[in-house]
């Protein structure tokens, strides 16, 4: 069996291929705009030296290499980015060493392995995060309108109701900023629109779920102020709960588990590490204040974690339960109930 280590980028791969003895036998930088090219390579692989296997590291854009180079290797393997940090930090950076370590990983059986998301996961995942896009530019446009409200003293809470886009449409500005906010106007009003087609798109999607994931996004919904678009972004995000084995691996890959110092001997918690995926933790913050404010149980233990960490610390804490708790209801497919919350 030969190992073949690619390391991608936006305009080419670097393949190093190595025997079982890790010496190399071929090394290739080629196009990705020639994908004939690149399968011609692979053939030759496969006529000069044999069988092979290869590993992708897995960034943004790899779908397409492994789709083209799967029906002719014996095995691709997608390689988890964050632990591979071994190449980024080596002193002699090059695409090839990065190439050759790949190579030399995969034929001793220690690349560590990145799932590898499902078309439909794709699918979900690319219309949840396109939706969180249109939320945040929406947003932005709102602050720079509020900014030139406030700079007459005549921002109010009401702005973006009808009463309040009346009152600004009739406010004495000055002529440029009159010409700012008719542009952020019309900007908002398309954004608003956007936003409706991109939740209905998520209507639709849902709408076609296979029974396994609807019974998931039931699941999820059954949790007080958990609703439509939190649970999309929980499931496109997870994709699969069952590829974690434990609470404490969900937990690291939504950015929620807090970092740690020893010092003298004694473990002090630090800030949330953040190295997870930001929409799953935006997601369950939002959930997090949602609970806390619906259900008065899960109030008093966020009051009690204040006194000890602070709000903002203890809303992540809140968080963390709230996504192990999530984990549990998904796994043993029974809805939220009184025994759900925390003691």
């Amino acid at each position: 069996m030969f190992y073949a280590g690619i390391d991608l980028h936006k305009q080419s791969i670097t393949v190093c291929v190595v025997n079982e003895a890790r010496k190399i036998e071929k090394r290739k930088r080629l196009m990705c705009a020639n994908e004939a090219a690149i399968v011609a390579f692979f053939k030759e692989v496969i006529q000069e030296l044999g069988p092979f296997r290869a590993v992708v590291e897995a960034t943004a854009s790899y779908e397409w290499l492994i789709k083209l180079i799967e029906p002719l290797a014996d095995k691709v393997i997608l390689a988890h980015p964050g632990k591979l940090r071994v190449i980024a930090e080596s002193t002699r950076k090059s695409d090839r060493l990065d190439a050759q370590v790949l190579a030399e990983f995969l034929s001793r059986d220690m690349v560590p392995a990145s799932y590898r998301p499902t078309p439909r996961q794709r699918d979900h995942r690319g219309l949840v995060r396109q939706r969180s896009s249109i939320q945040r530019r929406i947003t932005s446009v709102k602050n720079r309108m509020r900014r030139i409200m406030s700079n007459y003293n005549a921002d109010r809470p009401d702005l973006f109701r009808k009463a309040g886009q009346e009152y600004v449409s009739s406010y004495p500005l000055s002529a440029a900023d009159r010409i700012c906010m008719n542009q952020l106007t019309s900007e908002w009003l398309f954004f608003l629109q956007q936003l409706k087609s991109a939740n209905q798109a998520l209507v639709d999607f849902a709408g076609t779920a296979p029974i396994r994931e609807q019974h998931q996004r039931e699941l999820l919904q059954s949790i007080p102020g958990v609703g439509f678009v939190i649970t999309e972004v929980v499931l496109s995000e997870i994709a699969d709960i069952d590829r974690f084995d434990s609470q404490k691996q969900v937990v690291a890959y939504a950015g929620l588990a807090p970092g740690q110092r020893e010092s003298a001997g004694k473990m002090k918690e630090l800030h949330i590490e953040k190295a997870g995926s930001r929409y799953l933790r935006w997601a369950l913050v939002e959930a997090a204040w949602q609970l806390v404010y619906r259900v008065p149980r899960w109030k008093t233990i966020y009051e009690r974690l204040k006194k000890r960490l602070k709000a903002k610390k203890a809303i992540v804490a809140i968080a963390r339960r709230l996504l192990g708790m999530m984990v549990a209801i998904m796994k043993s497919g029974e809805p939220f109930t009184a025994t759900h919350q925390p003691a």
